[in-house]
């Protein structure tokens, strides 16, 4: 006997080989929006928050502007591959903390 079949108590070959039939549709609820949302998510019987979609929110949040740069300079950072924007923050930042 597999461990699968001690743990849950039940003849997995057989419930696998069961066909369900047109009338057995109407005990099922139907799965809706709503059913899902009502749902507890629980692990080991004990409840768990829900989890956040998305990024999770930063700590340090930036916010969106429009910058004019020269071409040749963005070109520059945009060459030095994934994370230009990131570099251009940082020498910003720089010339910021030296009063530039």
């Amino acid at each position: 006997m597999s461990a699968s079949k001690r743990e849950i108590g039940s003849d997995l070959a057989k419930i696998d080989a069961h066909v369900i039939q047109p009338a057995e549709y109407d005990e099922a609820p139907e799965l809706t929006a709503e059913f899902f949302d009502r749902a507890v998510i629980a692990v080991n019987g004990v409840e768990q928050p829900r989890p956040r979609r998305g990024r999770p929110p930063s700590m340090n949040p930036k916010v969106h502007t429009r910058l004019r740069i020269d071409p040749d300079v963005l070109e520059h950072f945009k060459a030095t591959g994934p994370g230009w924007q990131t570099r251009i923050n940082a020498v910003l930042r720089e010339a910021a903390e030296k009063g530039s």
